[in-house]
């Protein structure tokens, strides 16, 4: 306890001086902890307007979805129980404008009980009521109005049906539980739904009961009593406002995930500022440390001393990170109003505030305790030299190494303890450590060059390779603050530009020019001859299409089964089914056979070998699915390796012909030609049946290169926020050798250097860094991006050298930069006063 008692007093003497030399810690922490903070508390803040507003994002407490309409005796029962009762029902349609233009929507038609949580809200204000000759109305989405030129009024074509259009959906309580992914709202009377002829059998619709429930029911309960009720067939998906939005929550946990890491790298590149900064702050302090050693003062109390004071400092700047991050969540907040699912409920949220505290503290020990443990155990004598001729093999004690690797451990185990998916964050510190290592490993092949290569002529660029391997040279601390942040900017863009790629570029290559859906079975043949003989149309694929839901697989209920995360999705919700005698074209069976051309015997089917995979299921196996209220039994024939990237007509799953072609069921075409013709092509088949509705892949693929260049921007963000770090922590690389830049260049310029060779031989040293940091950080961003592409995202990887090629200029030019900023500022440096000082 003396050592520490002793070290807090010349703690305290020392920090009355002031805190020049770790100004870099404090904006390392800072700036880490503030991004951890900063989306942690925007996390907790639209957490928590999920949860507040369950019901009213839902549309009810409990909510019962099926593709085929409820039994009477459904609401009869939910009434009897005090509960209030809405029927709504979604499905996609084309609206036809007087002038005949036409778009895709998201049709909802809902009853007079719509909405039972919250407020619909039209411009201009008021109920939805009939227009113009008793036409049903319509309110749509604001895009409709301007790009059908719409007024309010105007007569609207949806399906054989005629709307009044009553005006814009300004606010729909129930928005985020349906978001709109393929065309804008459009919402009608259900009264009037049947006058659009577009409630076909075998139709896309999906049927939803919502329920009010009395204060205090348990809906937990509820929906298990219902769900074993006789008229709750097997395809009723029933969910309640706790966990009314899994895809948005999902979407939530996966974004802040990815985007905690981000900040965790920001602060890790921090971490090497902090021991950049110590090791700086130590050297300025080495002739005290020295002094102190040599008149008999303890190493523990030396060790205390700094430890201290490095503690205070990097509370200190944890704590400005945590006001920074938290007043950075209003800003979010402000600028995501429209991407965010629902508004943040901003307020003080301890959690993840103390997440990111803890964060910081573990960071700033890991990177500080080997610096100053070096300080403690080097003898007095020794520290004076310290500077020209380091000590060989100068390593902290054992013990405090097992304490720095506890410390390690500690962090490692948080984030991955932390993270929505362990086994991704386990795999991101194993591969930030191996970055560290790799650009370790760099700068000391660099320097092992540098040393052996022959002595030059020309003396600035013999001095520039001698900076690279002399005693005490910045070089493993310049590689690895600049390549961390290089690495990951490369990684993401590279992410970036492969989504990029895969989807504006690659696809529309193959794609067809529509999805047409609904088409009923006898007017397949017409549909056929109709799209065929518009010009410019080169060919027309259909297939038969219906809606199934998955019930178990192998006899465990579909919601138990133990999926890996990236095939659980097709246990949720309908999927698309259809059968066929013979493989589609392209297909590759990867694990057993196809049935006969001629097969009529017990169904089988066919599916995704990804999926086959991730739910441990393959040829043997059997698949029980969910048709029209019918539990079918599905044996599992052969697994297919399914080529999506071309839009073309698949299915996750293909039944044997026999059974289900006696179901009610549509068929599904795809239509390529000239895009000069799509409006022709759109005109003709609609006008010629009204409840088939038409898809166009280019407005999708805009909407998702739309998409994609937001996502884009926030992931570029990531990377620039780790940049910003990776350049602070250069900045004081650079100012911690400050002093020896200004000491060699007088030396120099005494000795006859003129200022451009000291200059010259300045850039060859950072220029030499630069190259080799960028190309480092190039090779390892793309093994990141590979992976990332291949293993989470499950698509192909696309090399992209100019992406590579301007990361690696980036770092050159910065790099270059930096070391002129500092050459610069040590060349204005005085001979005589530092002549004299020495």
């Amino acid at each position: 306890m003396s050592n520490w008692r002793m070290g807090w007093r010349l703690a305290r003497r020392e920090l009355r001086g002031g805190i020049r030399g770790l100004r870099i810690v404090l904006a390392c922490l800072a700036l880490g902890v503030a991004a951890i903070a900063a989306v942690g508390t925007l996390r907790a803040g639209v957490e928590a307007g999920l949860a507040a507003d369950g019901a009213k994002l839902l549309g009810g407490d409990v909510v019962a979805s099926n593709s085929r309409p409820f039994p009477p005796e459904a609401r009869a029962w939910i009434e009897a129980r005090g509960g209030r009762v809405a029927d709504l029902v979604r499905m996609r349609a084309m609206a036809v404008a007087p002038s005949g233009e036409r778009t895709l929507v998201e049709l909802k038609a809902a009853d007079a009980a719509y909405p039972l949580y919250g407020e619909l809200i039209l411009d201009p204000a008021g109920p939805m009521e009939e227009g113009a000759a008793n036409r049903p109305p319509v309110a749509m989405d604001p895009v409709v109005a301007q790009r059908l030129n719409l007024a309010p009024g105007a007569e609207i074509r949806i399906g054989e049906g005629r709307f009044t259009y009553r005006g814009a959906l300004v606010e729909e309580p129930d928005k985020v539980s349906g978001a709109a992914v393929f065309g804008p709202r459009a919402l009608i009377p259900l009264s009037a739904l049947e006058a659009t002829g577009l409630v076909q059998p075998g139709s896309l619709i999906t049927y939803e009961l919502r329920a009010a429930l009395p204060a205090g029911t348990d809906t937990t309960a509820f929906i298990a009593t219902l769900r074993n009720q006789p008229f709750a067939d097997g395809g009723w998906r029933l969910r309640e406002a706790s966990q009314g939005q899994p895809g948005v929550s999902r979407f939530l946990d996966q974004a802040a995930s990815f985007l905690v890491l981000a900040g965790l790298t920001a602060l890790l590149v921090g971490g090497i500022g902090v021991a950049t900064g110590v090791r700086s702050w130590l050297e300025q302090r080495g002739r005290t440390i020295a002094t102190l050693r040599c008149l008999g003062a303890p190493a523990g109390a030396i060790f205390a001393t700094y430890l201290i004071q490095v503690l205070a400092l990097a509370l200190l700047g944890i704590l400005i990170g945590l006001v920074a991050g938290y007043a950075l969540t209003w800003a979010a907040a402000s600028a995501l109003a429209g991407a965010l699912p629902v508004p943040p409920r901003l307020g003080f949220y301890p959690l993840p505030l103390a997440l990111a505290a803890a964060y910081g503290l573990l960071t700033a020990l890991a990177f500080a305790l080997w610096p100053l443990g070096r300080a403690r155990d080097i003898p007095g004598a020794a520290l004076f030299r310290d500077n020209v001729q380091p000590q060989p093999g100068a390593r902290p004690r054992m013990g405090l190494l097992a304490v720095n690797a506890a410390v390690v451990a500690v962090l490692v185990a948080l984030v991955v303890a932390t993270a929505e998916r362990p086994l991704f964050a386990l795999s991101f510190c194993g591969a930030a450590l191996g970055t560290l290592a790799l650009f370790r490993l760099a700068a000391a092949g660099l320097q092992a060059v540098a040393r052996r290569i022959p002595a030059q002529r020309r003396p600035s660029v013999r001095l520039g390779l001698a900076n690279l391997h002399r005693p005490g040279a910045p070089t493993a601390l310049m590689l690895v603050s600049l390549g961390i942040g290089l690495t990951t900017l490369a990684a993401i863009t590279l992410i970036q530009g492969n989504l990029r790629e895969q989807i504006t570029e690659s696809l529309p290559d193959n794609a067809p020019s529509f999805y047409f859906i609904d088409i009923q079975s006898d007017q397949a043949e017409q549909f056929d001859r109709i799209a065929q003989g518009v010009r410019g149309v080169s060919e027309v694929k259909r297939v038969p299409s219906l809606r199934a839901r998955i019930v178990s697989v192998n006899g465990v209920p579909a919601d138990q089964v133990q999926a890996t995360e990236e095939t659980r999705w097709a246990l949720r919700g309908d999927r698309g089914l259809t059968y066929a005698a013979t493989p589609p074209e392209g297909t590759r069976i990867i694990q057993g056979q196809w049935w006969e051309p001629d097969y009529r015997g017990e169904p089988l089917v066919s599916i995704d070998d990804r999926l086959a995979r991730g739910w441990n299921a393959g040829p043997g196996s059997t698949i029980t699915v969910n048709v029209l209220g019918r539990d079918i039994p599905l044996r599992v024939t052969s697994t297919r390796d399914i080529e999506w990237r071309g839009l073309g007509l698949n299915f996750a799953m293909i039944a044997s012909p026999g059974l289900l072609e006696a179901a009610p069921h549509t068929h599904i075409a795809t239509v390529r030609g000239d895009p000069a013709q799509d409006a022709t092509l759109l005109r003709a088949v609609t006008d010629a049946f009204p409840n088939v509705t038409g898809i166009r892949v280019r407005d999708v693929l805009d909407t998702l290169g739309d998409l994609l260049r937001r996502l884009g921007g926030a992931l570029s963000s990531t990377a620039a926020l780790t940049l910003i770090s990776g350049l602070l922590v250069l900045a004081g690389a650079v100012m911690a050798g400050q002093r020896r830049r200004i000491r060699d260049a007088v030396v120099l310029k005494t000795l006859g250097a003129t200022r451009a060779q000291i200059r010259r031989a300045w850039l060859v040293e950072f220029g030499l860094l630069g190259l080799v940091a960028g190309l480092v950080a190039a090779a390892a961003g793309t093994a990141a991006s590979w992976g990332v592409t291949r293993y989470v995202m499950r698509t192909d990887w696309i090399f992209l050298p100019g992406t590579l090629a301007l990361t690696i200029i980036l770092c050159v030019v910065l790099t270059l930069a930096m070391g002129y900023a500092g050459t610069a500022l040590a060349l204005r440096a005085k001979a005589a006063p530092l002549l004299r000082n020495e």
